[in-house]
């Protein structure tokens, strides 16, 4: 005999507020099968789990319904409270009458209770037809996958090795170091950015426990949490590593010496087709750009390639091609990063009407040491003195048209660069910023706020309308001041724009490789934004630094080490207990058709060559569905989610 308890969640005033419990309580205790039927403020709390417990011990309820808010959240803590109490954890039914009825009925009581009523009934209706299961082991991997190696997923693959783990850390770029590695200063301390992540870099290369695979990219990925597969693509850098000593006497003969644009300066600066990042990368080895060697490109270069004559070791292989690995780990942490948003697409700022235009990543490079300048501050048109700056802030975010968000990192930056421009060039030079809003949110980040506001930097309170680059190369625009309430005419040397911090332009590619959702602002999503900010909707896949949202220095690190511990917490266990809300086959119906198999992105089907029927590896299978809409016989079934619960479900409130 089937016995039913309903327990009815206040959630504070969330869903009490809005939907009338007593009654829904009422309504609750006069359905079928329901022998008990109570309500309390937080049903998810100490005591609120003690009424389960006691009510399934006192009235022997084989099925529990709790009445509550997204099951997202709370499903596992009521199945641990039912299975304290000798119940099988998956005799539990949800019904989610916050998110699904108070929080979007909020002003009409009535309806919402009567909606409640119906979420409860189907609740109750589908509870009956629960199956007891059981779950299963599965053996775990120990190694572990770090994707990007900036900041955050350096700090992440040094977490794992220091804690005795085998790190992979994947990086698309010849070199480690990200766009930390552009930067000059950091706020607020001015600390040398090279000073602190180059040791950081160099213990990453000396780790035994760090295997670094540079110049390479993640190009599938199958399994599931604990067991995941992965094929890692390196790419041919020309020159064989192992060799290479770094001497650099390659790219001085090269004949594109000082014609290629350098990525690394942000196209301030010039390179040869054989190259390092910068000085101080890791790996420092050479790397062969294809697209710019004439060898590469035309099959000669003179007589002989001049970087193969000089290089006494033999390093250059022209004939170097990519080659396929295949890793086996059992946790994956995603640190890739983002792009600087391209001003181009914003007329009024002039970026691609004049050189002296530029974005604060170039501003980095010009007034770095390791610069193409040597932080020499001149005007780009002309090599001139530079007499006056302005730092238009919030280019294309906080913009509903645009990126809507906050970039985080902007006023810090064009704060640290006014403080680092008086510093160069004195009191002489005059300094504008150009604001939206000062956002100083970091630890010492409004003190050094203040110190610039107090000096003799002109802080405007308002973004040009246009900026006009003159026939001479003068560059001026016009800005209503909203705090002095006037309209004033600024005259620019240098113009310094803050752009928007973006995506990466493959992270749509690799949030279906590594199957993982994007937010509505194209970042990774997190599981959920306050309590899982580093999980993602894949078990085992974990989000660190700005692929998950714009941050600055130290959240990125403080991010990364928590996905260090969660993926600890998954790749220190021998065994995991495996979800047995999966799919299944029925063979009575099931034609062999293949359908399903092409559709699975855990690889968790194949056809049995014997019965010609589809089988399911519970291993792999994470009960994602995507088998069930695919197949053409309803021959795929989702356990305790099947089509004729879904269909009784419905019949209760039609």
């Amino acid at each position: 005999m089937v016995k039913i308890g309903v327990f009815i969640c206040h959630c504070g005033t969330n869903i009490g507020g809005v939907v009338d419990i007593d009654e829904l309580v009422e309504f609750s205790s006069r359905l079928d099968d329901v022998v008990f039927a109570t309500d309390y403020k937080y049903m998810c709390s100490d005591p609120g789990a003690r009424v389960i417990k006691e009510a399934i011990e006192e009235h022997e309820l084989t099925r529990v319904v709790v009445t509550s808010c997204s099951p997202r959240m709370h499903e596992p803590t009521f199945q641990s409270v039912i299975e304290d109490a000798g119940l099988n954890r998956f005799c539990l039914e949800m019904a989610n009458i916050r998110e699904h009825c108070s929080w979007v009925h909020k002003d009409k009581k009535e309806e919402a209770t009567q909606k409640a009523k119906e979420l409860v009934a189907m609740a109750v209706r589908k509870s009956k037809t629960l199956e007891p299961l059981k779950s299963f082991q599965k053996e775990v991997v120990h190694d572990a996958l770090v994707i990007g190696a900036g900041i955050a997923g350096i700090q992440a693959s040094l977490d794992l090795a220091e804690a005795g783990k085998k790190v992979y850390l994947v990086e698309r770029e010849p070199s480690i170091g990200g766009r930390m590695a552009q930067l000059d200063k950091t706020f607020p301390t001015l600390d040398c950015s090279s000073c602190i992540l180059t040791p950081k870099m160099m213990d990453v290369a000396r780790h035994p426990n760090i295997e670094l695979l540079t110049y390479s990219e993640v190009t599938e990925v199958d399994g599931s949490v604990g067991d995941f597969d992965v094929k890692v693509k390196r790419k041919p850098a020309y020159v064989d590593w192992d060799k290479c000593n770094g001497c650099g006497e390659c790219a001085q003969v090269c004949r594109m010496k000082g014609r290629v644009e350098d990525e690394f300066n942000e196209g301030l600066g010039k390179r040869s087709a054989i190259y390092v990042p910068f000085q101080q990368a890791v790996p420092l080895k050479y790397t062969i750009d294809p697209n710019k060697c004439l060898m590469l490109l035309s099959g000669r270069c003179g007589e002989s390639p001049p970087c193969q004559d000089v290089c006494e070791l033999g390093a250059i292989d022209y004939e170097q091609e990519e080659e396929m690995m295949e890793l086996n780990v059992g946790s994956i942490i995603v640190a890739t990063g983002y792009d600087m948003m391209d001003p181009n697409g914003m007329y009024e700022y002039g970026y691609d009407h004049s050189p002296d235009i530029i974005t604060n990543l170039e501003f980095e490079r010009l007034i770095s040491s390791s610069g193409p300048t040597s932080g020499e501050i001149r005007r780009i048109s002309d090599g001139e003195e530079v007499k006056s700056v302005s730092f238009i802030l919030c280019v294309g975010s906080r913009d509903q048209d645009l990126q809507e968000y906050c970039c985080r990192i902007g006023c810090m930056s064009a704060l640290k660069h006014a403080y680092l421009l008086r510093d160069h060039l004195g009191d002489e030079v005059d300094l504008n910023i150009c604001y939206t809003d000062i956002r100083s949110f970091g630890k010492g980040y409004e003190e050094f706020y203040r110190r610039i506001r107090d000096g003799n930097t002109t802080l405007i309170r308002g973004r040009p309308s246009e900026i006009n680059v003159e026939k001479d190369g003068s560059i001026n625009f016009n800005v209503f001041d909203t705090m002095t309430q006037k309209l004033l005419q600024v005259n620019s040397d240098l113009v310094v724009l803050v752009p928007a911090l973006v995506p990466r332009k493959d992270s749509g590619e690799l949030s279906q490789i590594l199957r993982i959702s994007e937010g509505t602002d194209g970042f990774f999503l997190e599981s959920h934004p306050k309590l899982k900010p580093a999980d993602t909707a894949t078990d085992g896949v974990f989000i660190a630094g700005c692929c998950q949202g714009p941050k600055d220095i130290p959240d990125a690190v403080a991010q990364a080490s928590g996905a260090a511990s969660k993926a600890m917490g998954i790749i220190s266990r021998e065994e995991l207990e495996s979800d047995p809300m999966i799919a299944w086959v029925d063979e009575d119906i099931c034609v062999g058709c293949g359908v399903c198999i092409d559709v699975c992105p855990y690889s968790a089907r194949e056809l049995n060559e014997v019965t010609g029927i589809a089988e399911v590896d519970e291993i792999l299978c994470t009960g994602c569905g995507g088998c069930i809409a695919a197949c053409p016989s309803n021959a795929c079934i989702h356990k305790n989610m099947t089509k004729q619960q879904i269909l009784r479900m419905i019949d209760e409130v039609i």
